[in-house]
């Protein structure tokens, strides 16, 4: 039987913690952060777990996770 294929773009965004958690980065800090207050930004560096809903789909993509 082939091995599975673990989707890349997935697995560059994603990572497990010690517990089995997913972790994700937040979006909108790449660009316009003018008018962003700084508290915004400072709470978009932090990664946060993922929500439970997307769990059972980014584990069946990244099967070696």
């Amino acid at each position: 039987m082939p091995s599975m294929k673990t989707n890349r773009s997935a697995a560059k965004r994603f990572k497990l913690t010690g517990n089995g958690k997913l972790v994700r980065f937040k979006a909108n800090k790449r660009h316009i952060l003018t008018k962003k207050s700084t508290k915004r930004k400072r709470n978009l560096r932090q990664p946060i777990v993922t929500d439970a809903t997307n769990v059972k789909t980014m584990k069946k993509i990244m099967p070696y996770l």
